[in-house]
């Protein structure tokens, strides 16, 4: 028999701030339901929340959208500190353990919300704030198991802080993220959630090269959820309706992401936790025990994000494991971070050694300057690793590497159509391999010299 794998995915986006009148707004984006704003009280707004204000029929939908877990935001850094403090306590994560006597796990997806002009929910903006942010919390708490991940929002048409778009053609910031997580972090991700669930052509690519696990998959049985908010409606925002519906793994289609094919990268399966759309219940969890039973693996995501009480869904979620772990006392389930999950699925306990990269730096008369990229140990996820630069007056770039006759060997020239190395400030150069492992090199050339940092 196989096992149950747990992994709780959190979009770590920060505080939320949303005023009484954006609630009603939230109301006409997702259901048309235009409310005037004269009747746009607290009084109106709690008898929409008790199903006694006439909506069109769609009472019942717009009361499950506004219910005191899913509207109740923590606004500030404050409110999530506060929470961070229960929630990171040893007493609140060994409440029921796993079938291995190990505690609950957060997978922590961090969001850089850069390169926004309009702000009116009071997002945290700048790069890296939510990865300093857990990965301090981490440390203070003296935390060994949570794990921080990415998460990206493409930019929305007139750059709204709380909007998301699916067009990562249109979101360069995408590249400047990376560059700068390399360079000022020495990071590169593994493992990667969509922001609104959204995936398109266009972002399927760009993973494939270089990010080799996503869970961002949250087909349901029947998908009809989706289809009564405008939102998600016929395959707007998260249209995973061709995808598996259930728990496992999949490499997608290269024309095709919802569909099984012969992309490189690996797709899981996340539903949310109390929510309006596709939310986990008894029956999927059961589903994924059943599989197990089955002599399958299921690997069980679970998305939610840090500006709602995660306390109070880590407690509804551990309930229901617990509750259908007991029909099925012979299987056994885990607790794991995405990427330990990812790779507990599909290669148990062999994961190879770690990838290594070796850099070399060469100015002759016979070329021009140039930097030389061989995988020494491993094999580099996708057809290049991720080349990052930042230039002397503080511009950061992603460029494409040339490809050698060798396997395994790139290069980087520097020349009259790319820039002149005395441009450079410094250099990063980074890479996954297959299974989640992850190089990093830094450097500065100075002197016709590598000096690495």
């Amino acid at each position: 028999m196989s096992e149950v794998l747990i992994v709780h995915a959190v979009d770590s986006e920060g505080p939320l701030f949303e005023s009484l009148d954006a609630k009603f707004q939230r109301i006409y984006n997702l259901y048309n339901i235009d409310i005037p704003s004269k009747k746009r009280t607290i009084k109106n707004l709690k008898l929409i929340k008790e199903k006694k204000y006439p909506l069109n029929g769609k009472e019942n939908e717009v009361a499950k959208m506004l219910n005191s877990h899913l509207s109740n935001y923590n606004t500030n850094i404050k409110m999530i500190k506060k929470m961070n403090s229960r929630i990171f306590s040893k007493e609140f994560r060994s409440k029921k353990k796993d079938s291995f006597a190990k505690e609950w796990v957060f997978s922590w997806h961090c969001l850089d919300h850069v390169g926004f002009k309009i702000n009116p929910r009071k997002r945290i903006l700048g790069y890296h704030k939510m990865y300093d942010f857990y990965n301090s919390e981490i440390k203070k708490y003296k935390n060994k198991i949570d794990k921080i991940f990415w998460h990206f929002h493409p930019m929305s048409t007139f750059r709204e802080a709380h909007r998301c778009a699916t067009s990562y053609s249109n979101s360069p910031e995408f590249f400047q993220i990376l560059c700068r997580k390399i360079i000022e972090r020495n990071n590169f991700p593994s493992c990667f959630r969509a922001g609104f669930q959204s995936e398109r052509p266009d972002s399927n690519l760009l993973l494939e090269q270089w990010l080799p696990f996503d869970i961002t998959n949250m087909s349901t049985n029947d998908n009809k959820d989706l289809e009564k908010i405008i939102d998600f409606k016929n395959g707007r925002s998260g249209d995973w309706r061709r995808a598996p519906k259930n728990w496992v793994v999949y490499n997608p289609s290269f024309h095709d992401y919802q569909i099984p094919g012969n992309c490189n990268r690996y797709i899981g399966r996340a539903l949310n936790v109390l929510n309006r759309m596709a939310s986990i219940n008894e029956k999927e969890i059961e589903k994924a025990f059943k599989m197990a039973r089955n002599g399958k693996k299921a690997l069980v995501g679970l998305a939610s994000h840090d500006f709602r009480d995660l306390e109070h869904e880590v407690n509804y979620l551990r309930n229901l494991i617990h509750k259908i772990s007991k029909k099925y006392p012979t299987i056994k389930f885990r607790y794991l971070d995405t990427k330990s999950a990812f790779q507990h699925y599909l290669w148990g306990h062999k994961v190879s050694k770690k990838i290594k990269l070796k850099i070399n730096f060469t100015n002759n008369k016979s070329d021009v300057p140039k930097i030389k990229i061989e995988c020494v140990s491993g094999r580099v996820f996708g057809p290049q690793p991720f080349l990052a630069i930042k230039l002397k007056n503080g511009r950061y770039l992603h460029d494409n590497l040339d490809f050698d006759i060798k396997k395994n060997i790139w290069h980087y020239a520097f020349h009259a159509d790319t820039m002149s190395v005395k441009d450079v400030d410094c250099i990063g150069i980074a890479t996954n391999d297959k299974y989640g492992n992850t190089d990093i090199k830094r450097f500065k050339i100075q002197k016709n010299k590598i000096n690495f940092f």
